[in-house]
């Protein structure tokens, strides 16, 4: 879970600077022990949460429907744990009203206590083929923010995709209805699943990350520009690269292709991984080498995303003043999707560990994807001299709500905007470089050229 209190800029920094964090003094007092017992509604996201008898249940609500989703267990007053991650439920100003928030994520969800679950909840749900196919339209229809933007009637898409389900539709048909009535959204983070079985595009004319294109991509790069390199490491299960570069060792080359899997174990902690990007981050920005060097090259090219906690991490590590990245805020109205929660103001602290402030290029593309996306996002106001070479990003920042649907399918959408300080946000569109050239095309492969790589070389060398 990519997790929704705001927070005004001006307060994150005055905290910043003055050793505070971005969570208000209220909400950060330790939970008393079942002060967080009961069932809670989330400002968006369509989600009731049942914290009762020492467990963590969450129910997806819409107009139509009730099921049951994640659940974790207690860990301790007011944290539970899943997956890995910690979930940590705070109360507010006063006991109706807490937050929500995940160690792998950033921003936090509001809570607001309520008496009972709505009556959906206590009945079972029907699992024909009709009543999943309302459910999963439903839950685009109130969570999707960018129907508009894409330029996707959804009421016209029901209309002609619901009379051709009946009882008698087998999965395979149903599955196949779903992925044609989402496909024209090219959303990277829609898609259908059924077991095995997924259906996922991207935006037209990019190629979503894959193990192969890692590897090909990272083979070249080795080969190529990092030939002669007086240094270099992998890291983080291979996860990230470092290397000095040739000619002095002036220029460094930090490669991250993605925001997780950072150990062999697929069921590590996120606070293991988070030791593990320490145990790189260590390595590589020393105070010698960060006084050494004139410039960093950080390669999102390939990124397939992850945590944008991991990301913020990084960012804090090159920045010596605070910052705000970006505000996130998510679409909290059922039948209007211009409403949304107050954004919430997400910073950058320098970290307490050593730190490289100079020149940054950083290297994007159509597969810079997610996670990729919001740490490129964090860099844009970084103070300091930041420019971005290569191609739009793939155009998703939200974190995925999985939706469980009756016939235990599951559906994947977005219902969160990342916005700019000037309120902008770059869904669908990337995030557009200041230097575009090309990105691993086929024609750059077969001529041994790296053109980003290269004017990122150009541009660092000529700042001192």
């Amino acid at each position: 879970m990519r997790i929704a209190t705001a927070t005004s800029t001006a307060a994150v920094i005055a905290l910043a600077l003055t050793g505070g964090t971005s969570t208000p003094t209220a909400l950060a007092a330790t939970p008393r022990t079942g002060a967080v017992d009961g069932l809670w509604r989330m400002d968006g996201y369509g989600t009731v949460l049942d914290l009762r008898h020492g467990t963590y249940q969450e129910y997806q609500t819409t107009a139509v429907s009730c099921l049951k989703g994640d659940t974790a267990r207690r860990a301790g007053p007011g944290t539970y744990t899943a997956g890995g991650d910690v979930l940590t439920v705070r109360l507010g100003p006063d006991r109706d009203h807490a937050t929500l928030g995940a160690a792998s994520a950033v921003g936090h969800r509001k809570l607001v206590r309520v008496s009972a679950l709505p009556p959906a909840c206590t009945r079972p749900t029907p699992k024909d083929p009709l009543t999943s196919f309302d459910v999963f339209w439903q839950s685009y229809e109130e969570n999707y923010p960018f129907f508009a933007a894409k330029g996707v009637d959804w009421h016209a898409v029901r209309d002609e995709y619901r009379p051709q389900v009946h009882k008698d539709t087998t999965r395979a048909e149903l599955f196949d209805i779903f992925s044609r009535m989402v496909r024209p959204l090219y959303d990277a983070h829609v898609a259908v699943q059924d077991g095995d079985r997924v259906f996922a595009v991207g935006r037209p004319g990019t190629a979503v990350p894959s193990e192969q294109l890692d590897a090909r991509v990272k083979k070249f790069i080795v080969a190529r520009d990092l030939a002669g390199a007086p240094y270099r490491r992998d890291f983080a299960n291979g996860r990230i690269t470092y290397a000095d570069l040739a000619g002095g060792g002036r220029i460094g080359y930090l490669r991250i292709s993605g925001f997780g899997g950072y150990l062999p174990d697929e069921k590590a902690s996120y606070a293991a991984q988070l030791a593990e990007l320490d145990r790189a981050l260590n390595t590589v920005l020393t105070p010698e080498r960060s006084r050494h060097l004139h410039g960093l090259i950080i390669d999102l090219r390939i990124n397939g995303g992850g945590s944008d906690a991991l990301g913020i991490h990084i960012a804090e590590r090159l920045t010596d003043t605070p910052y705000v990245a970006y505000a996130k805020r998510a679409r909290n109205d059922p039948a209007d999707p211009s409403r949304h929660t107050r954004p919430e103001p997400i910073p950058v602290l320098p970290a307490h560990a050593p730190r490289y402030t100079g020149p940054v290029a950083v290297l994007t593309g159509g597969s810079t994807v997610s996670a990729g996306e919001t740490f490129t996002q964090a860099l844009i106001d970084r103070p300091g001299r930041t420019i971005r070479i290569g191609r739009p990003t793939q155009g998703v920042f939200s974190d995925v709500m999985e939706r469980e649907l009756p016939n235990d399918m599951t559906a994947s959408l977005p219902n969160e905007e990342y916005l700019t300080d000037s309120g902008r946000t770059f869904d669908g569109t990337g995030i557009p470089p200041e230097v575009r050239v090309p990105v691993f095309t086929e024609e750059e492969f077969a001529a041994g050229r790296d053109s980003g790589f290269d004017r990122a070389v150009k541009v660092l060398g000529t700042e001192h």
